[in-house]
Parts: structure tokens; C-alpha cells; sequence
């Protein structure tokens, strides 16, 4: 595939070198520690591109396998990931600072389901549809949409869910027929890299599924240019630029971006589940998710009593270098440039007039900590409630009513996830359905994402496309409209050469079937 024109500025020229890594080796850090856990040996774009040659070569015979003997390898993957929990737990804790209990109840369940999942659905998702037509010209037809895997699928994948959001994704493509060469983040390779050897102690052909290690900034674009199709999952800035570098070599993608995902407390809904979900889907796994609570609007009559349960449950959190399962609530924060972003928008909040209740401050100890953080007072004219935070702070607003919660709710550049809580279930209904998100949870929060039925997708500058559901895989592939015409005449009535009389009768059949207009 033809390079990108050399203009285009690289995806991530903003993503450094990690300190102590050389030319040659990419040092990994465990955040809750400090400690460096790994010195891996990177690529060079060369040699990106000379793994997808590989991967082309290997693809031809992963698609023609079929879907059966597919299924079974990924369901051994996702057996495999299963018997070994505790060690894909650990790697991920280690590169990440996640609790055990994030690492196992968010990475190692998803990619257990999801294997299952397409595995059982991805044949059914991709199986040839048979299409109806009104058409007169479609008398006698047989008219068929057909999927085929597009070839070599470049997946490149964040920091805050090394399996989940890296493999979930390569997932979908596998099953569909393609080969996938896989770019995780540089701060969290060693996940992806134990992955690769599950997969081939499942069976998997070599080179189907393939690894690069090394700083985006270098080898994000080498992915793009010789991929068939892109998914990346990261932040809006950078979203534009790979969808620039697509757009420039005619490589379709999917996007999912940021999000700054607002949460609605109507007057009747159960305050002690909507604390209790307010607390939990905005601070667990650090609030480094993408769909997390991340601003909350609670209607005047309530808010007092909401705020004082809310914050009574921040303040019990427990953080800290995660030492087993239930030791810790909210682990360490995976990138230390995210610090940065919250001391700003928590000196933007205070110098607005916002009260932190709870928190505040980055934790004591060598780890990249920083405490779960309550903020009250706040408006629109703070960065907290317009920006994506991307961490365990919770900003929670007063309004007039729900009018007003969805004018702001709304008020945002980002239309990824929200929740709305309410004990009237048509009232809570209808205000999701006026919310300006991909995804919208009544009297919950982010549990769609665990539904694969469900397609998963940002509006505004949240992404371009969706994950799970049908899509989730069709993306992955090329489809083909088959017309086929069973039996035929020597020669068609709108044939050459043409007749002025049979043009007369076909414009008389357009307007006995098209043309009356409805009174």
C-alpha cells in the first residue's frame, strides 16, 4: 500500500519516547510502583511493513479455514485466557496500575465473553442476506449482499484497557477472516505480547496474529500505511490525525474517541442506586474508561441528599499499589501526563468558584496516584464539565429540572456515553432519548458495553463507527451486492437500439408507479 504523502504530520508525534527506553528497546513502568518491569525490543517501520507482508500471506489460509475451525481456536483463546487469569491479571496490573479486581472483572471477562461471543455470532453476522426489491428490474433476480474479510486489519489500541480495548477489538476482525497486526500503547505492551502467545499455544497460525512494539509517534503511521482497514481507539486529537492519514490513502477506519459522559439524577430516581452507580462508573478502574461518569446533573430537590451520599462513599475509597484481590478500590493513574490534566482543571475549577469536597490532591508514595476527588459548584464555564478528565474526579451540578439537565447534558463537542436515573421508567426514557450520545443507560451505567449485541459508537467528535453488534464485525469486512439473473431474454425492452414507442411505455409504467403524487 502506497505511503501517505510525506506532509501528513505523524498520529502521535505529541507521544514521547518513555524514559529509559532507547532507539532499539521500549522501557515499561509499573505505575503503582515506579518500577520498570520490561525492556522490550521495538520494530522500525520497516520492519512493520515486512510484517504485514507476513500477515498477507497468512491471511489467505486463515480465511479459507472457514468459520467453524476459526470459532474453535477462538474459543480455545478464550478458554486459554480463562485458565491462566491470574498471570494475564498480574501483566495487566503490572503495565497498567488497575486493580486486581478491574484486571479481572473488566479484562479478562470481556475477552472471555467476547471470544465466545463471536465466535457463536460472527458466522451469523456475516452470512449472505437475500434482499427484496421493489424494482421492476428486479423481476426474476436473485439479489444477494456478501461479506469477505478486507485482508489485514491494523488495530491500534490505548493505554487504560490493555486487553479489552486491544485484543477485544482484533477479536471481531479474526473471526471475520482477516489477519491482524495489533499496535498497543506504549505505556501497556506486555498484554498484548502474552496474548500473542496465548493464541499460538491455541494453535493459531503463525503470523496471523502479529504484535508491534514501540512509541506511536514512529510506527502509528507504519500501521495505517499498510493496513486494509484501521481501528484505533484514543483521543479526538489524535482520532483526526489517523483519520487524515486514512482519509490520505483511502483506507477506511473506525473511531472510538473521547467522551465527557454526563449522568442525569431525576427528582424520583433511587438515590441510594444512583450514588451508589455515580461513585462506582466514575472512579473505578481509575476513571480511565472511556464511557466513565465524568459530570453529573442532579435536579434541585434532591441534590443535597445525593451530594452528601456521594460523598460519604468517595471518601470511603481505598487506593493504593493494588497487593491481591479487594485490596484496593481505585489504583494508580496509567499515564503520568493525566496528573498534569487534573491539577489544571481542578485550579480552573476552584478559580470558578467550584468546592472540592473530596480529594484533590496526587497521592503520596513513588506510584503515579491521585486521590478520588468530589467537586461541587461547578458550571459550564469549567474545564471539568466541557473537557474529557479521563481520571477519579467527579463534578456534580445543581439544576432547575430535567429541561435543563439535557440542554446541558448536550452542551458538550462529545456524544459518547451517558446514563439517566429515574423510578418513572417512560419519563427517564424519554429524556435518554433526547441525550446526544452513541450509547444511553436508564437507572445504570456503562453495563451496555458488556452486551455485544449492542453496537457501541460516539456521536460529535466521539468516533466514526461502532464496535460490537453486527457492525462490529461487518466493519471488518468488504461487502459485495450479487444481482444475478437466473433466466434471460436474447435482449431487454430498454436494450439498443432505442424505440420511441417502447420509451413511451416505460415512461408510462414510471408514471403509473411513480408518478401520482399523494393527496
Amino acid at each position: 500500500m502506497p505511503d501517505a504523502p510525506a506532509s501528513t504530520p505523524p498520529i502521535a508525534a505529541s507521544a514521547a519516547m518513555e524514559p529509559g527506553s532507547t532507539p532499539q528497546t521500549l522501557a515499561v513502568f509499573n505505575p503503582a510502583s515506579g518500577a520498570k518491569i520490561a525492556d522490550l525490543p521495538t520494530q522500525t517501520p520497516d520492519q512493520v511493513a515486512e510484517m504485514f507482508a507476513r500477515a498477507r500471506i497468512a491471511q489467505t489460509g486463515w480465511a479459507a479455514l472457514g468459520f467453524a475451525a476459526r470459532a474453535k481456536l477462538i474459543r480455545k483463546v478464550g478458554a486459554w485466557v480463562v485458565a491462566n487469569k491470574q498471570r494475564v491479571a498480574e501483566t495487566v496490573v503490572a503495565e497498567n496500575g488497575k486493580t486486581v479486581d478491574d484486571a479481572l472483572n473488566a479484562e479478562v471477562l470481556y475477552v472471555a465473553m467476547a471470544c465466545s461471543f463471536w465466535a457463536k455470532q460472527a458466522e451469523r453476522y456475516l452470512a449472505d442476506e437475500k434482499v427484496r426489491s421493489g424494482s421492476p428490474l428486479a423481476l426474476g433476480k436473485r439479489l444477494i449482499i456478501r461479506y469477505e474479510p478486507r485482508g489485514v486489519i491494523g488495530v491500534i489500541g490505548p493505554w487504560n484497557y490493555p486487553l479489552t480495548n486491544n485484543f477485544g477489538d482484533c477479536i471481531p476482525a479474526l473471526m471475520a477472516g482477516n489477519a491482524v497486526v495489533l499496535k498497543p500503547a506504549s505505556l501497556t505492551p506486555t498484554s498484548s505480547l502474552l496474548i500473542a502467545e496465548g493464541l499460538l499455544a491455541c494453535g493459531a497460525p503463525a503470523d496471523v496474529f502479529q504484535v508491534v512494539v514501540g512509541a506511536g509517534s514512529t510506527l502509528g503511521n507504519a500501521v495505517i500505511d499498510n493496513s486494509d482497514f484501521v481501528f484505533f481507539t484514543g483521543s479526538t486529537e489524535v482520532g483526526r490525525g489517523v483519520a487524515e492519514r486514512c482519509a490520505r490513502n483511502l483506507i477506511p477506519y473506525g473511531l472510538e474517541l473521547g467522551g465527557n459522559d454526563p449522568m442525569i439524577v431525576l427528582r424520583d430516581a433511587n438515590l441510594e442506586r444512583a450514588a451508589n452507580c455515580a461513585v462506582y462508573y466514575s472512579m473505578q478502574n481509575g476513571g480511565q474508561t472511556c464511557i466513565s461518569v465524568e459530570r453529573v446533573y442532579v435536579e434541585e430537590p434532591i441534590y443535597d441528599e445525593f451530594v452528601a451520599k456521594v460523598s460519604e462513599k468517595v471518601a470511603a475509597l481505598r487506593q493504593g499499589p493494588p497487593i491481591g484481590s479487594g485490596s484496593q478500590d481505585v489504583g494508580a493513574v496509567t499515564s503520568p501526563r493525566q496528573l498534569e490534566v487534573f491539577e489544571s482543571q481542578l485550579a480552573d475549577a476552584e478559580a470558578k468558584g467550584a468546592r472540592v469536597l473530596q480529594g484533590g490532591h496526587r497521592g503520596a508514595g513513588a506510584g503515579d496516584f491521585f486521590e478520588p476527588t468530589l467537586l461541587v459548584d461547578v458550571d459550564h464555564s469549567m474545564e471539568c464539565m466541557r473537557e474529557e478528565t479521563f481520571g477519579p474526579t467527579l463534578p456534580i451540578m445543581k439544576v432547575a429540572d430535567a429541561e435543563q439537565a439535557i440542554e446541558l447534558a448536550n452542551d458538550s463537542p462529545y456524544g459518547l456515553q451517558a446514563s439517566v436515573f429515574g423510578s418513572d421508567i417512560d419519563r427517564a426514557e424519554a429524556v435518554a432519548r433526547r441525550i446526544e450520545a452513541g450509547a444511553v443507560c436508564v437507572n445504570d451505567a456503562q453495563t451496555n458495553y458488556a452486551i455485544l449485541e449492542l453496537p457501541m459508537g460516539g456521536w460529535k467528535t466521539s468516533g466514526v463507527g461502532s464496535r460490537h453488534g453486527a457492525g462490529g464485525i461487518r466493519k471488518y469486512c468488504r461487502e459485495q451486492s450479487l444481482c444475478i439473473s437466473p433466466r434471460v431474454l436474447n435482449r431487454e425492452p430498454h436494450h439498443f437500439p432505442y424505440s420511441a414507442r417502447r420509451t413511451r411505455i416505460l415512461q408510462g409504467m414510471v408514471k403509473l408507479l411513480w408518478g401520482r403524487a399523494p393527496r
